[in-house]
């Protein structure tokens, strides 16, 4: 067989409210009904997500996630982030819903990772594998993106990116992105909020 296509079905409490966020990104309503149960399906040119309405769906408790592969994760977050500026006025980087920026890794730009109003995550890759981390600040980096970005540990993300920074020499080529980093998890920690010391 061949030219296949799988959609994913996620949950979410409010369809409409999910359709909103999705238009906001520059996804089209393609289908909705109300009965015999809430769904909607959304589409932007080749990408495909449907949702299905549940009473009582926590999206803070949720385990939902989809991986989209895409030739070129910059163009999609631009665009992405373009829609998120024109309702919010900025990038929406904490809470639900939220988007993380795009990572560098040795001289190119990774996935990202979006979590709509629904609380799923939405993990956009890259087609290509990317290289693998050539110095301790860039593995670092990897490693604080995935407690961060891909489990939503942000302190814990936080912690090793500033151990990382302490012993860095200034001179990789990852350096500043990594204080960029650095900066957006501390806004991201600051408006999570305060959390009990375990």
């Amino acid at each position: 067989m061949a030219n296949e296509l799988t959609i994913p079905l996620l949950p979410c409490p409010d369809i409409d409210e999910i359709a909103s966020f999705y238009e906001m990104l520059g996804f089209e309503r393609t289908y909705r009904q109300t009965r015999p149960n809430p769904y909607v399906a959304l589409k932007r040119e080749d990408l495909n997500l449907h949702f299905f309405g549940m009473e009582g769906y926590d999206p803070e408790q949720s385990y939902s996630t989809c991986l989209v592969i895409v030739q070129d994760t910059a163009e999609l977050f631009e665009a992405f982030a373009a829609g998120m500026r024109s309702v919010h006025g900025k990038l929406l980087i904490s809470g639900i819903p939220r988007m993380t920026r795009p990572r560098l890794r040795n001289d190119r730009y990774t996935g990202f990772t979006l979590v709509d109003p629904g609380g799923n995550w939405i993990r956009i890759n890259k087609a290509a594998a990317e290289p693998e981390a050539t110095t301790k600040l860039a593995k670092a980096m990897e490693n604080a993106a995935r407690m961060a970005d891909a489990h939503g540990d942000e302190r814990q993300g936080l912690k090793i990116l500033e151990g990382a920074l302490k012993k860095a020499t200034g001179d990789e080529p990852e350096f500043q992105a990594a204080q960029a980093f650095r900066d957006e998890l501390v806004e991201r920690v600051t408006a999570s909020g305060p959390h009990p010391v375990v």
